[in-house]
């Protein structure tokens, strides 16, 4: 599916037109008219309302479903898109002057100007993102050309052609192809016409783009970023409850999502009783949740077994049931879990965490904390010197904070330029 100019095409028309693609843009950005952020948030704010009216549940509610995502949960993220969270989006990121720029003296004037246009690669672990990467291109005043992710729901487009019908403004400044990764030289051709090329993904998609990019294009880096959990053996029930939730809820899938958790400890029995402690409240937990689909639960049954068969060498403790589990290691390696409900638990003393965290540098996100109040500035102060970027509660490790940055950076500010 094509979103080209507010209409809707099917893939055969996908070469037509990518050839004209580079000639719209850039008369676009010729014309007078100028695509100001206002026009964008009060668009975004009729869409969500709109949403809120339950317009797009036949769309909307088989995600959720899919996802395992609560509708509650839903809800939360949609302050997100409305006018008075845009606006404060925008006065962080770009300052109170964003719209027309204090003068640095009588003789010098500052404007602000969109970096031209932006050729987003969506990641495909979340459906809506791909929707949200454009809207933050356009609040600054790009032409954005989206990638969609391999197994896109069409949620994107639908939600990017109704802002459109909302505002007709946005017709010029929003193109959407369903080209495939392996497509590279239609790829190339979205990577020439760019002024930078927004990624979200992993170290391979990263690496694609750089390849694509010539020396005039800005690369912008988003995820994909490994989490997790840090705790104190005086964690209290409620936060592993809360951890265990929001480990099913996500099915560790998203950048923001727990791998596994580090626990302030150098003694293997702590680790083991505190696993266990985990797993008992995870495998209660469990039951409020829809099931792991029949194929995954096979798969890591499997990989649980294999585990089992190798503790002798690996010296683990597996806690596992039907496809879930709790494995302790005695290394402190910060690595992706199995995910779909399989986490890992490892042992690093608070006085170890720059030494053992560190090196991961650019692939660190959030942390959660599970710890006595007392504790709480100074081990988030470790965690951020080592790197990460976002320390929440367990069960707010995926929430979305109105003004907060993507990864430690502020994409507004990336997406645009001062004159």
């Amino acid at each position: 599916m094509i979103l080209y100019q507010g209409e809707i095409f099917s893939n055969d028309k996908q070469l037509d037109k990518i050839s004209q693609l580079k000639n719209d843009c850039y008369r676009t950005i010729n014309e007078d008219q100028v695509l100001k952020p206002m026009d964008v948030i009060l668009a975004c704010e009729k869409l969500v309302q709109k949403v809120k009216s339950h317009i797009y549940d036949d769309i909307i509610m088989p995600l959720l479903e899919a996802f395992d995502i609560p509708y509650d949960y839903f809800l939360e993220s949609l302050p997100m898109f409305e006018k008075e969270s845009l606006i404060k989006k925008c006065h962080i990121e770009l300052g109170k002057d964003f719209e027309k720029m204090e003068d640095l003296d009588e003789n010098h004037k500052r404007s602000l100007y969109p970096l031209g246009i932006l050729f987003h690669i969506a990641a495909g672990n979340v459906d809506v993102l791909p929707a949200y990467s454009v809207i933050e291109g356009l609040l600054v005043g790009n032409i954005n050309i989206l990638k969609l992710p391999s197994g896109d729901q069409g949620l994107s487009v639908k939600l990017l052609s109704e802002l459109i019908q909302i505002e007709p403004k946005l017709k010029p400044y929003i193109y959407v192809f369903d080209v495939p990764s392996t497509e590279v030289e239609t790829l190339q051709v979205f990577a020439d016409i760019a002024d930078a090329i927004i990624v979200w993904g992993g170290d391979v998609a990263v690496k694609a783009a750089r390849q694509m990019a010539s020396v005039t294009t800005k690369i912008i880096e988003w995820g994909h970023k490994l989490s997790f959990a840090y705790a104190t053996l005086d964690a209290s029930d409620q936060d592993l409850i809360d951890l265990a939730n929001h480990i099913m809820m996500t099915n560790q899938v998203l950048c923001s999502s727990c791998q596994g958790i580090y626990v302030d400890t150098h003694h293997r029995e702590d680790l083991d009783l505190f696993a266990k402690r985990f797993f008992d409240i995870f495998k209660s937990e469990s039951k409020k949740h829809k099931p792991v689909s029949l194929g995954i639960r096979a798969k890591n049954t499997l990989e649980i077994y294999t585990e089992k068969m190798e503790v002798h060498l690996s010296g683990k403790t597996i806690y596992d049931d039907h496809g879930m589990s709790v494995i302790v290691s005695d290394d402190q390696v910060l690595e992706l879990s199995m995910l779909f409900r399989n986490i890992w638990v490892k042992g690093l003393p608070r006085q170890e965490i720059i030494k053992v965290i560190k090196p991961h540098k650019n692939h660190l996100q959030t942390a959660a904390l599970l710890c006595d109040q007392k504790d709480v500035q100074h081990l988030s102060d470790k965690l951020a010197k080592a790197g990460v970027v976002r320390v929440r509660k367990p069960k707010d490790m995926s929430l979305m904070t109105v003004g907060e940055a993507h990864d430690g950076m502020y994409a507004l500010k990336l997406y645009s330029r001062v004159v």
